[in-house]
């Protein structure tokens, strides 16, 4: 090895020694309840599919349909070859089942916020942003150029606090929070946010990753959970985890959305959403439409598994959603813990830092409304053995 790469092989060395290497299991099947890991069928307590769509018989026939009539790939951009009247029905649907003006949709979640956040803000403005916000809400604020200032997580008051202080030495500002905090599953008082945001007349965004598909309405999201339609300037969400396929969508006022139709550099970029993903999403939208069912189980399921938890003595957080972290400390503990688990057929996932603080590793558990009882039972057991066997429960 050349001189120049030593030190990756050295911060390497020293993520495996700290416990916080990441070691990249493989998946042989379809996600579902269960799922093949490394060649081992086991309990599916890892994935975002909370509806349990990534499968659904409708959203591959539609997947299939698609592929036959437009192919496998977009081969353009949007703004040149990449718009099929597929992206054009999907992005209307979207905004009549959100309840919003009109949408736009990237290549994912991650790519949506990057696109918007450097869209309508720059060096000469201010992002007031909540600490603990994902990873591409950072990047794209980092992207903009714009100035940053975090203000303390779901505080509105620190935020008022925060605007104060800057907002009046810069041109243009924007507030950002995640709805749904996807480490610890609490969600933003939007009500609250929206108020700070209207009072100095700032645009205010939200990412709903986490509640797309869950919060709300049929799973319409965390604006119609809280009421706050027309109020929320932009509502960034995904179209990968509740909905089953891939992709990102932002909602909001016709002007923003066709902004980013001009400037959202992923959007003018990259090639556009694929015409399967998009035909699958419709077929998603057309579900969740026509019933409550898959979003009504999943709460049901996530409810069954928290209390029972608490009952064999796991803390499980600040989670207010079907997002379970059982806290453990330590990365290293956490890694054990899930190696324990996954020897005894259940599949979940440790998270450690950077992804959370140091001294605030956990099992995410992600619960979906294609578990059962059964599942879920099987889950606790298993939970119960491990947490004895290492200590972190009598």
């Amino acid at each position: 090895m050349t001189n120049k790469l030593t030190w990756l092989a050295q911060e390497i060395d020293g993520l495996k020694e700290q416990g916080l290497y990441n070691r990249i299991r493989t998946i042989g099947s379809a996600q579902g309840a269960r799922i093949i890991v490394d060649g081992k069928d086991v309990l599916n307590f890892c994935s975002n599919n909370y509806l349990g769509l990534a499968n659904h018989p409708k959203l591959v026939e539609a997947a299939k349909d698609a592929t036959k009539k437009y192919g496998v790939g977009p081969a353009a951009v949007r703004t040149i070859a990449g718009t099929t009247d597929l992206h054009v029905q999907l992005e209307q649907r979207l905004a009549k089942f959100k309840g919003a003006e009109d949408v736009i949709t990237f290549q994912s979640g991650f790519t949506a916020n990057l696109g918007a956040i450097s869209a309508l803000v720059g060096k000469e403005d201010v992002i007031f942003s909540d600490r603990l916000n994902h990873a591409s809400i950072i990047d794209g604020c980092r992207l903009s150029g714009a100035k940053i200032v975090a203000y303390e997580h779901n505080d509105a008051g620190a935020l008022e606090d925060a605007i104060k202080e800057h907002a009046s030495s810069h041109r243009r500002a924007l507030i950002i929070t995640d709805g749904v905090f996807s480490m610890d599953g609490d969600i933003a008082p939007l009500p609250a946010l929206v108020d700070v945001a209207k009072k100095y007349d700032i645009l205010f965004m939200v990412d709903d990753a986490h509640g797309e598909g869950v919060l709300g309405k049929g799973g319409r999201g965390i604006v119609d959970h809280f009421g706050l339609h027309g109020q929320v300037d932009i509502e960034v969400g995904t179209m990968s985890k509740a909905f089953g396929v891939v992709g990102g969508i932002v909602a909001g006022d016709k002007v923003i959305i066709e902004w980013l139709r001009q400037r959202g550099r992923p959007f003018l970029f990259s090639s556009a959403v694929t015409a399967p993903d998009a035909a699958a999403c419709l077929a998603a939208v057309d579900l969740l439409e026509e019933s409550t069912e898959l979003v009504d189980k999943l709460w049901d399921n996530a409810k069954y598994f928290k209390t029972e938890m608490k009952k064999l003595g796991f803390d499980t957080g600040v989670s207010e959603t079907p997002i379970t972290p059982v806290m453990l400390g330590e990365a290293s503990l956490a890694q054990q813990f899930s190696r324990e688990l996954l020897e005894e057929g259940v599949f979940a996932m440790s998270i450690g830092f950077p992804t959370v603080a140091k001294g605030k590793a956990r099992i995410r558990v992600m619960i979906s409304a294609s578990h059962d009882r059964d599942d879920l039972g099987q889950g606790l057991e298993a939970f119960a053995r491990v947490g004895r066997k290492l200590g972190v429960i009598q």
